[in-house]
């Protein structure tokens, strides 16, 4: 088959991604063998071509907002069926085993492995899944429209979650790109006003369309002080930004993988009155079910950009540069 591979990570303008022929995967016992309709573009697999992200696997495959059909699986496999559609996300595999798990946090298991990055992901033609950590996906929604729900929209909705926000409370959201623009949808559909602050017009102009009360410049304060923030941009000069931004009793949410480095907090006006910072990792299955499930309930979409999957180096250049808004999808034309 035809895949993409990182063979050297530096930045994606030098192409650091290229394609390259591999076999297709032979599925393991109790994973399923896929093959790829549609793959989300996300911000985490720009960090994994460029080494923001520390090599895991050399040569890796990137992508995990994958949208497929089983044609293949393991002899311990039960459940799946050759022909059905499932979605393939992020967190790949935990032990099961450890005490964040049997807490219901696997998300946090130290053994945990993540598609694209521990093992090839979707950005080819095949790629495979344990079967446990495979998503069953609603019907009557096209692939294009599902592929950024299997990361942008799950993180989006752990975030939202972790910002603790307050039943009709207001909600600043820094950065409106993929995860950020399924965010705000959930949020506005459960009563919160929503403010975006995020250096892109384009982007600006698709969270007004959305219904957010507000769309400013990212180093701008909001028109009111906020009950939570969520920082989906990777800039960490915009955490006391943020912080200030909040009301008392405030909390931040920082939503990536990958953050530069944050400057000097000053206590007083930042982190007093009782203001929290909480990070996001990964996610468990049960939040991809909840937020699958909230999609449906709310018509939750994704505008998104379409590109094929043979011109997936220059999808990543794109979102690199902000040249969309919404999310990109690469559509398989390689088979």
């Amino acid at each position: 088959m035809r895949a993409w591979s990182v063979l050297e990570p530096g930045p994606v303008e030098a192409g650091p991604l290229r394609m390259a022929g591999k076999p297709v995967p032979v599925p393991g016992d109790d994973e399923l063998l896929v093959r790829v309709r549609t793959c989300g573009v996300c911000r985490t697999d720009l960090h994994v071509a460029e080494g923001d992200l520390p090599v895991h696997r050399k040569g890796v495959t990137p992508g995990h907002e994958v949208v497929g059909e089983v044609t293949g699986f393991g002899s311990a496999v039960r459940g799946f069926d050759v022909g059905e559609r499932v979605g393939v996300a992020w967190l790949r595999r935990t032990d099961g085993t450890c005490g964040y798990c049997a807490r219901g946090a696997e998300n946090l298991c130290p053994a945990s492995s993540y598609t694209g990055w521990d093992a090839d992901g979707g950005y080819a033609e095949y790629t495979t899944v344990p079967a446990a950590f495979a998503h069953r996906l609603p019907g009557g929604v096209d692939d294009v429209t599902l592929a950024p729900l299997l990361c942008a929209g799950i993180i989006g909705h752990r975030a939202l979650r972790r910002a603790a926000l307050p039943p009709g409370g207001r909600l600043g959201l820094y950065g409106f790109g993929g995860s950020a623009h399924l965010c705000a949808q959930v949020a506005l559909a459960e009563g919160a006003t929503v403010h975006v602050l995020t250096r892109g017009a384009a982007a600006r102009k698709l969270a007004l369309d959305l219904g957010a009360a507000s769309a400013r410049d990212a180093h701008e304060m909001p028109p009111e002080p906020l009950d939570s923030a969520i920082l989906f941009a990777p800039a960490g000069e915009l955490v006391p930004v943020a912080l200030r931004a909040l009301d008392r009793g405030g909390t931040l949410a920082i939503a990536g993988i990958h953050l530069s480095d944050i400057p000097a907090l000053t206590y007083e006006s930042e982190l007093f009155y009782e203001k929290q910072v909480r990070s996001v990792t990964s996610n468990t299955r049960e939040d991809a079910r909840e937020f699958l499930a909230l999609a449906a309930e709310h018509q939750v979409h994704a505008t998104t950009h379409t590109y094929p999957l043979s011109r997936a180096d220059e999808a990543l250049r794109d979102l690199k540069a902000g040249r969309f808004d919404g999310a990109a999808v690469l559509v398989n034309d390689l088979s």
